[in-house]
Order: structure tokens, then C-alpha cells, then sequence
């Protein structure tokens, strides 16, 4: 028999909620990392044609997002990162900048390092004390994995390679590894890609979306990756699919459920509970911010809209 607390606490590596007190007298805690949010989503950047908005939306309602300040740089087809105090943008067109934005008070983003390469069209990732950004384009197809500190501001370091060359893919991440799922390489790619936080390595090819699709969003539950939306090209089709793979194994991706509309270039946001997934194109911009459950497999319901309408943004959470 488990005796279940609510109790949690941060610290400064890792939020820690859900103590258990079990049979035999120990008491386990499960922890939640960066990837996920008990607070807020964030939509950052994006084309409409250009914004450098930064968005907010709450978690614990179904409602809009409100505008709480702006990035360096009105720009799109960013990376997004989370620490637990901190947002972070990365990349673009022509631009290799990691802005950071705090959580805990409605601020104007900062400039706080450059990646290796300036690229666009990657994928983020983020673990308890680093953020990643994996992917992209720019001016060539790019399969470099790069990682920058969340404690302090500085440059990122390449730290290694995706199995291919490609842009447009979806990061999720679990508390040991990073994952980017789809893209184009080209032809439009269904792999899904892990590598290590404790170590810096190369990734490995472990299991296949539903479909070869690039732009999609990226979420993450505790015990799986999410990737929602996105398109292949030619011939242009626009999916609605949202994937969902184990991170216990190494193993495909199964359709779990629909967005409320089909589209592609959208932003991907994890609270504890749900998946995020706003903006988008279909292909005009969209403001529309879904929702779907982690706990069962379901489709999912318009929750609420940004501020305004936009595709190619990066995806923060708190």
C-alpha cells in the first residue's frame, strides 16, 4: 500500500512534486523536469510576417494568452528551452542568438550567448541544467547538437551530431535524453532521434513517427514524447496526427488522437498533465491554442488564443 502526498519543492536543478510515502517506510519523490510547466505556456517569436512577441497562457484554466514582452529580435523559426526559471529562444533566420526571457516577472527578453551556427527550422530540448537545440537550416542542412548552461549566460558548445542532416524537426525530452522526431533531410524524415544529457554523444536512431512529416510541435509527458501537426511536401498535405513514443524504450511512434485542426509550423508546450499545441499555419496563420491529455489517449480542444496569429514559433513552459 502507497500513502500519496501533494507535497513538492524546487530547487535549483529540478522541481520535485508528487511524495510518496510507501509500504516499506521510504518516501519517493517523483521529479518533473524543465520540459514541463505547472504554470504557464509561452509562444515566442514567429512569422506574421515577423513578431518578436512573447505570449503567455495559463495552465491550471482554459483561457487567452496575454502579451508579456518582447524578444531581442522580431524573428521565426526559432528553438525553444526552459529552465525553472527562464525561457529561452534560440536561432532563426540568419541569426544564431539565445535570447532569455524570466518566468517569474513579465519581461523584454535579453540577449544572453550564440549558437555554433546560426540556423533556423531546429528543434529545442532541454534538461535539468542545460539547454539544447538540435537541427536546422542554415545556409546547408545542419545535424549538429548544441548545448548552453542554463545557470550562467554563455555560448553554446557543439556537443554532437543527429543521425542526419535535417530541419523542421520536433524536440521533446525526457529526465535522461533529448529527442528530435521528423523534419526534412530531404525527402521528409519519420525518425526519431535520442541522445544523452549526462553525457556529450552523438544521437541514435530509435523508432519512426507515424508519418515522414516535418513542423510538427513537440511535447513531453513524464513517460513519453509527443509530436502534433506538421506536413510533407510534395505534394503538400497538412496533418492533424498526434504521435505519441515511450521513453522507457526505444520504440514507433502510435497516432494517438487529432488536433482540432489540421497544421503545420506550430509551437509545442508540456505542463505536468497536457500537451500544448498553438499557432500554426493551414496554411493561413492561426491564433489557436489546443489542448490533449497525457493520461489518456485522446483527441484534442480549443482552449484558448494567442494574442496574435502566427506559425514558426518556439514554445516555452513554467
Amino acid at each position: 500500500m502507497t500513502l500519496s502526498t501533494n507535497l513538492g519543492y524546487i530547487n535549483s536543478n529540478r522541481v520535485f512534486c508528487g511524495t510518496s510515502l510507501s509500504a516499506n517506510g521510504y518516501i519517493e519523490i517523483r521529479s518533473f523536469g524543465n520540459f514541463q510547466g505547472t504554470n504557464f505556456g509561452y509562444s515566442s517569436g514567429g512569422l506574421f510576417p515577423y513578431t518578436n512577441v512573447i505570449d503567455k497562457f495559463p495552465f491550471a484554466s482554459d483561457a487567452n494568452a496575454t502579451n508579456v514582452g518582447v524578444l531581442t529580435a522580431a524573428r521565426y523559426r526559432t528553438a525553444g528551452q526552459s529552465s525553472t526559471v527562464s525561457g529561452y529562444t534560440s536561432g532563426g533566420p540568419s541569426s544564431n542568438v539565445i535570447d532569455k526571457f524570466p518566468f517569474a516577472s513579465d519581461a523584454n527578453a535579453t540577449d544572453v550567448g550564440d549558437l555554433t551556427v546560426a540556423r533556423r527550422a531546429a528543434a529545442g530540448q532541454s534538461s535539468t541544467v542545460s539547454g539544447y537545440t538540435s537541427g536546422g537550416y542554415g545556409p546547408a542542412t545542419v545535424n549538429t547538437i548544441d548545448k548552453f548552461p542554463f545557470a550562467s549566460d554563455a555560448n553554446a558548445t557543439d556537443v554532437g551530431d543527429l543521425t542526419q542532416g535535417r530541419y523542421g524537426p520536433a524536440g521533446q525530452s525526457s529526465t535522461v535524453s533529448g529527442y528530435s522526431s521528423g523534419g526534412i533531410a530531404p525527402p521528409n524524415s519519420n525518425v526519431i532521434d535520442k541522445f544523452p544529457f549526462a553525457s556529450n554523444a552523438n544521437a541514435t536512431d530509435v523508432g519512426d513517427l507515424t508519418q515522414g512529416r516535418y513542423a510538427p510541435a513537440g511535447h513531453s509527458s513524464s513517460v513519453s514524447g509527443y509530436s502534433s501537426g506538421g506536413l510533407t511536401t510534395p505534394p503538400l498535405t497538412i496533418f492533424n496526427t498526434i504521435d505519441k513514443f515511450p521513453f522507457a524504450s526505444d520504440a514507433n511512434a502510435t497516432d494517438v488522437g487529432d488536433l482540432t485542426v489540421v497544421r503545420h509550423s506550430l509551437a509545442g508546450q508540456s505542463s505536468t498533465v497536457s500537451g500544448y499545441s498553438s499557432g500554426g499555419g493551414n496554411p493561413s496563420y492561426l491564433n489557436t491554442i489546443d489542448k490533449f491529455p497525457f493520461a489518456s489517449d485522446a483527441n484534442a480542444t480549443d482552449v484558448g488564443d494567442l494574442t496574435v496569429d502566427r506559425q514558426n514559433a518556439a514554445g516555452q513552459q513554467y
